[in-house]
């Protein structure tokens, strides 16, 4: 499930995170964590057991910042 799907469902503090970060393509463990619990969703995971975005996820993520930027301004 993308995270466009997820992400009403998310902690605001999560959402700031993903925010503050929009070219993270791997989460920190923490982070994909925090998703899991509050969504039950994981993310694919590599090799090292690392959570990585989709293309979509970070496109969204990307275009969620740029208006949270242009809202603040």
């Amino acid at each position: 499930m993308g995270i466009d799907k997820l992400w009403d469902r998310l902690e605001p503090e999560t959402r700031q995170w993903l925010l503050d970060n929009p070219g993270c393509r791997i989460l920190p463990r923490t982070i994909a964590a925090q998703i899991k619990k509050a969504t039950g969703a994981e993310f694919e995971q590599d090799r090292h057991g690392e959570s990585i975005l989709s293309p979509s996820d970070c496109d969204f993520i990307r275009r969620a910042a740029e208006l949270h930027v242009a809202q603040r301004r």
